[in-house]
C-alpha cells in the first residue's frame, strides 16, 4: 500500500470523525435547548447546520476519489462503503438537530408541561446512544456498537407511551393541543435520532468484522 494510498485513507477516516464530533455537539445543543427552553443555544445549532453540509460533501467527495485512483480490497474497501453509510447517518442526525431547535421557541411558553412529559429521558437516552456509536467508530470497538443496537427497543417504548400520553392530553386538554402537537413531532424525530445511531453501530460492526447484521441486532458482534 502506498503512503500517499494511507494518508488517503487516515484524512477520510478524519473528516468522519470531525463531522461525527460536531454532529455529536449539535445534539447535546438541541437537546440542551429543548430541556432548557433556550432559544440562543437552539439557533446557534441552526446556523452552524451548513458546517454539516460542508462535511456531507467533503466525505462523498474524498470516497469518491479514492474509489476512482485506487482499487481498495478487503479492510479498506469495508471502510469507504462504511465511511458513505456513516456520513448519510450524521447528515441526517444532523438535519435532526435542527428539527430540534426549530420547535424550541414554540414550547418556550410551556416549561411546566414540556418537564411533565418524557422528552427529556427520552432525548438525553438518544444523544447518548449517539455518541456511543460515534465512539465505536472512533475505537473501531464493535462491542460498543452492540450496546447501540441492545438500546434501541428502550427509546421505541418511550416514543409509544409519549404518543399514548400526548393524545389522552390532547383529548382531555383542548387547550393543550399546540404543544401536545410539538411533542409528539419531537419524539418521532428522537426516535428517527435513536435509529440513525443504530444504523452507524451496525456500519462500525460490519466494518471492524465484516459482519451485516441489518434486521438481526441480536446477534453478537464478536466472532
Amino acid at each position: 500500500m502506498s503512503r500517499h494510498y494511507e494518508l488517503e485513507l487516515d484524512q477520510l477516516r478524519t473528516l468522519l470523525i470531525r463531522m461525527g464530533s460536531l454532529v455529536e455537539e449539535q445534539i447535546d445543543y438541541a437537546v440542551r435547548a429543548l430541556t432548557e427552553g433556550d432559544q440562543r443555544l437552539a439557533q446557534l445549532v441552526m446556523e452552524r447546520d451548513k458546517k454539516i453540509d460542508e462535511f456531507d460533501i467533503a466525505v462523498d467527495e474524498r470516497c469518491m476519489s479514492i474509489f476512482a485512483l485506487n482499487q481498495p480490497v478487503a479492510i479498506d474497501l469495508r471502510l469507504l462503503m462504511a465511511a458513505l453509510k456513516i456520513n448519510n447517518e450524521l447528515e441526517r442526525i444532523g438535519d435532526i438537530a435542527v428539527n430540534l431547535a426549530e420547535r424550541v421557541e414554540s414550547l418556550a411558553l410551556y416549561p411546566d408541561f414540556v418537564r411533565g412529559t418524557s422528552l427529556a429521558e427520552m432525548a438525553f437516552a438518544a444523544r447518548d446512544m449517539m455518541k456511543r456509536a460515534i465512539d465505536s467508530f472512533v475505537n473501531s470497538d464493535p462491542s460498543l456498537a452492540k450496546q447501540v443496537l441492545e438500546s434501541d427497543d428502550y427509546i421505541d417504548q418511550l416514543d409509544r407511551a409519549t404518543f399514548e400520553r400526548m393524545t389522552k392530553t390532547m383529548r382531555e386538554s383542548p387547550e393543550l393541543v399546540g404543544p401536545a402537537c410539538h411533542i409528539l413531532i419531537l419524539s418521532r424525530h428522537i426516535e428517527r435520532l435513536a435509529d440513525h445511531a443504530t444504523n452507524i453501530a451496525e456500519d462500525v460492526i460490519f466494518l471492524v468484522n465484516a459482519r451485516i447484521i441489518k434486521h438481526h441486532a441480536d446477534e453478537s458482534p464478536a466472532e
